[in-house]
């Protein structure tokens, strides 16, 4: 018979993040029962949540710049892996200025909070940290992403981006430790979960299942990624959980191997196998390379006998968390990067890139499409002129009028259609961040739009479905790719002009009208029914060629 023994699932361990102290009001010690306790205020509490979710939307960690630095630097770096990375650097400073935020979507406001036994609160700790989040929404230039539902179908906005997923969990200590994240849907959506074997535990298995499914992510969520693998868990839910506690690299200091008791490790010799799977994919950084992924992190949990859950889940281009803690000394937050223009390199653009095509947007929709026929996919254009801007609600509303016998507007012919929804415009800038949203959502309109003369040319991130390809061939479309991740980049350099051209009601999801200067893009898909993405989704492993 086994004696009794507790351990930590997760034993994490020494805390090396540098922190920066935020203030000491709302923070006091006291003595009862011989012991000492922390006694942290809601004012504390509200001022630290109001902080994090400030700083992650501007700031990114050092070591987060330092890898989009090395691709730069890598003489095996694609000319599109080091576009994407410099258009990336170019976005942290921008971003890092406290006016533009780093993406589009904000995201949703995530905290986990562990509260030692020796901290007294008055109750009411959730409440506290939500009402610092609504004061980030509300004060800074963010979008409101959350919708409420009013019954099973019908959803408004709750024009507060609350509510916030606040998870608060007691443990030893007289400390008060949190992880702020923003998990915005396009690195959100590319969390799964799949149940597995006993049959998947051996190298050859692993390796080839952890291919497939790394292939099927896309750019939907903008690389380069910060992948996690977990395999095993407790239960279904658990794995995902850890995988997105990987993903932000808190489990770091995870032990480097198991135990006959049962904890969790991270295996560091699979994450260097599999971090070489990402390389030979040739997605590279979106648009074909070899920086899909920064890192990988691979974590191996205890699990039931008859059950292998696999978690993956991805941090983003936009890698928003950051570590807190509350302690008798005060309130610190994770010292992010002030200064991100100092990983910037001294060349132009221009000296990191090959052969750009310019494209004028106001030209008729015929001679647009004439001109990217002419050029294979892959292709890096620079577009100026007219684009309209549609996505998940405006798409449904304009297939009710095409169910109704209204026909296509006359704007979705026109012009460009960019699937993307605007930050809040700050005083004195044309537009907010304003970067695209994922491309696939939008994919069951595409035959049916194209069919009516509409979405002839769109434009927005990740990868899309057969069907698109199909629609593009059968009447002539194209899809065009634009960077994930540099939202702020693209409303203070690109975006010249914002109207709303229909839909007002829908806020961030309305139709608008923007002007743009030498905005990039990629074909994706063309005319011919060729698409960047098709021999990879195909497990097809060769190394893709780079449009000089």
């Amino acid at each position: 018979m086994s004696d009794f023994e507790y351990q930590d699932l997760l034993p994490l361990g020494e805390d090396d993040t540098p922190y920066r102290l935020i203030t000491q009001d709302g923070v006091s010690t006291f003595e009862a029962a011989g012991r000492t306790f922390l006694r942290v205020e809601p004012e504390a509490l509200t001022r630290l949540a109001q902080e994090a979710m400030s700083d992650i939307a501007h700031f990114l960690r050092p070591g987060h710049l330092a890898q989009l630095q090395s691709i730069l630097d890598d003489p095996e770096a694609s000319d599109n892996d080091r576009f994407v990375a410099l258009d990336l650097l170019k976005n942290a400073s921008i971003a890092a200025g406290g006016v533009l935020p780093m993406c589009q979507d904000t995201g949703t406001a995530i905290v986990m909070g562990k509260k030692g036994q020796q901290v007294s609160t008055d109750g009411g700790d959730e409440a506290a940290l939500a009402r610092g989040i609504f004061n980030t929404y509300r004060e800074r230039n963010l979008r409101y992403s959350q919708l409420a539902p009013l019954d099973m179908y019908r959803e408004q906005n709750t024009k507060t981006n609350l509510p916030a997923q606040i998870e608060l969990y007691a443990t030893d200590g007289d400390a008060y430790k949190f992880l702020f994240m923003a998990k915005g849907g396009g690195s959100a959506n590319k969390s799964y979960l799949y149940q597995e074997t006993k049959a998947l535990l051996n190298p050859d298995s692993l390796l080839a299942f952890v291919d497939e499914k790394i292939r099927s992510l896309g750019t939907a969520a903008c690389p380069p990624y910060h992948l996690a693998v977990v395999v095993g868990g407790t239960s279904a839910e658990y794995t995902l959980k850890v995988a997105k506690l990987a993903s932000a690299r808190y489990l770091d200091s995870l032990p480097p191997e198991g135990n006959a008791l049962g904890r969790g490790f991270r295996d560091r010799g699979l994450e260097a196998q599999i971090h070489e799977l990402t390389r030979n994919t040739g997605i590279g950084a979106q648009f074909g390379g070899k920086y899909f992924c920064h890192d990988v992190r691979v974590i191996r949990l205890p699990r039931h006998g008859a059950s292998c859950p696999v978690g993956i889940a991805v941090s983003c281009s936009a890698d928003r968390q950051a570590l807190a803690k509350i302690t008798r000394d005060g309130v610190f937050l994770e010292a992010l990067e002030r200064d991100p223009a100092k990983f910037l390199p001294a060349p132009s653009a221009a000296d990191l890139g090959g052969e750009v095509v310019r494209v004028d947007l106001d030209r008729p929709m015929s001679e647009i499409r004439a001109m990217l026929s002419k050029y294979p996919i892959k292709t890096r254009l620079s577009l100026t002129g007219t684009v309209v801007v549609a996505r998940d609600i405006a798409h449904a509303k304009i297939k009710e009028r095409l169910d109704r016998g209204e026909g296509m507007p006359e704007y979705m012919k026109e012009h460009p259609v960019y699937y993307a929804g605007p930050a809040k415009t700050p005083a004195g800038y044309a537009s907010g961040s304003f970067g695209p949203t994922t491309a696939s959502r939008m994919d069951p309109y595409v035959d049916m739009f194209q069919a009516q003369g509409g979405s002839m040319v769109m434009l927005a991130k990740g990868n899309r479905s057969r069907v698109v390809t199909e629609a593009c061939r059968r009447h002539g479309g194209f899809y065009l790719g634009s960077i994930g991740g540099p939202a702020a980049r693209l409303a203070k350099d690109c975006i010249k002009k914002v109207e709303v051209l229909e839909y007002p009601e829908l806020g961030m999801e309305a139709v608008w009208r923007i002007e743009v200067e030498d905005f990039p893009a990629f074909i994706v898909v063309d005319d011919k029914g060729n698409d960047f993405f098709a021999d990879i989704a195909a497990g097809k492993s060769r190394k893709l060629d780079v449009v000089r």
